[in-house]
């Protein structure tokens, strides 16, 4: 019957800086997908100046 145990093993030597690296590849698509996919579409908001419900209101009425 074999028997599991639990415990931490050593690390292959080589890869001490692997965790690291993963880690920044990480935060970096985190950070890409933040990005270039925000939803906030500030210039959709942007004023441009008045409108067409503005000019009729302020237009001078035809004689």
């Amino acid at each position: 019957m074999a028997s599991i145990a639990s415990g931490t093993s050593s690390p292959v030597p080589g890869t001490a800086a692997a965790p690291g690296i993963a880690q920044e590849i990480r935060l970096f698509w985190r950070r890409f997908f933040v990005a270039a996919f925000d939803p906030y579409r500030p210039e959709l908001h942007y004023m441009r100046g008045p409108g067409p419900a503005c000019r009729a209101k302020s237009a001078t009425p035809a004689s």
